[in-house]
């Protein structure tokens, strides 16, 4: 058996196309083709809830369920690093999130969601939107509430009634934080949301309509309604006649308008937007789910922990009225961008 040897031609004439198949191998790793990336979403109206109880769609609805179902049912997730839940984005420029509750929780995920290169918020209006509690002097269960004022319900010094004088408050504001206490809200767009929403027909459920008849007060016995007024932020899911008069005293310290709504968010969610893009397109929109005191036969602790089928019922109601009051201003803003684009109109 003999061995083959090529030549020194042939040799040569097979490394041509070998070298060939190398560079042009090299050259395909080298310089990948790349795609370019996708454009921002242009977001045009942002829509934040604080919870939704189960899923996003087909069950019991939680602040989000009935947004999803209205603008994003289908939509892909976006999920963003650092917030809470994913964001979802209609082809009309409408997107939303669950921020999470608590003005840490919800503040962080907004800040999250606002410096992300996914989406364009320069010219961004925002709707903070959920349930809340209501003094029976000025809400009651199922109505709707627009922000004229938020105000921080924490940022001070507090200390206990019985070491005070009897009768005088115990709550003293901290000096240096005047500029992240209180934001009153652009009254030009307050006057557009009461416009286009203030004859909203809300539901209702007999349930609430039986509970709100333990109060005296006209205001707790009337029929769900949309109104305006100041939204106290604290963490504290604060109860009682005490701790509602002293909400009203900050409110009229701070200089705002009535004390209307406790929640938990929006005046932080709102700072972070200050310092990105400032709040002149700002909406705070708020649905009373209790009131913030017992009624006068009931304990301040009997409230707080009801026996069963004495909650004041309505949430399902309270929840659709939201978005049903917010999608008239939110529909309005989209199909009338090229008003809204630049600023708010005047009313």
């Amino acid at each position: 058996m003999t061995s083959f040897k090529p030549s020194l031609f042939t040799a040569r004439w097979l490394a041509v196309p070998a070298a060939a198949l190398l560079f042009t191998a090299c050259a395909s790793t080298s310089t990948p083709t790349a795609s370019a990336p996708a454009a921002p979403v242009k977001v045009k109206v942002f829509v934040a809830a604080m919870f939704e109880i189960g899923q996003n769609t087909g069950d019991r609805a939680g602040e989000f369920q009935h947004w999803y179902e209205r603008y994003w049912k289908g939509a892909r997730p976006i999920a963003v690093p650092g917030a809470l839940q994913p964001v979802y984005c209609n082809t009309d420029g409408v997107c939303g999130a669950v921020l999470g509750m608590g003005k840490v929780n919800s503040s962080s995920s907004m800040q999250a969601i606002l410096l992300n290169p996914q989406f364009d918020f320069s010219q961004s209006y925002y709707l903070i939107s959920g349930v809340a509690g209501t003094p029976p002097s000025r809400g009651t269960i199922g109505e709707v509430s627009w922000a004229t004022w938020l105000v921080d319900y924490d940022l001070g010094h507090r200390w206990a009634p019985e070491e005070n004088k009897p009768g005088e408050p115990t709550f003293m504001p901290r000096k240096g934080y005047e500029e992240y206490r209180r934001f009153k809200l652009n009254p030009d767009l307050v006057g557009w949301a009461m416009k286009l929403s203030a004859d909203t027909p809300l539901k209702d459920a007999d349930s609430a309509r039986k509970y709100r008849l333990r109060y005296p007060d006209a205001a707790a016995r009337r029929a769900p309604f949309v109104g305006t007024g100041t939204h106290m932020t604290g963490d504290t899911f604060f109860h009682g006649p005490g701790m509602s008069k002293q909400a009203q005293y900050i409110a009229k310290l701070y200089g705002a308008d009535d004390y209307v709504i406790t929640e938990m968010e929006a005046a932080a969610i709102t700072l972070v937007i200050k310092r990105t893009h400032g709040t002149d397109r700002v909406m705070s929109l708020r649905g009373a789910v209790n009131f913030d005191q017992g009624s006068p036969k009931e304990t301040t602790l009997q409230h707080l922990d009801p026996a069963p089928g004495e909650t004041a019922g309505g949430f399902a109601e309270t929840v659709e009225n939201i978005e049903l009051v917010g999608s008239r201003v939110v529909d309005h803003i989209v199909a009338n961008w090229p008003q809204w684009s630049a600023g708010v109109p005047k009313p």
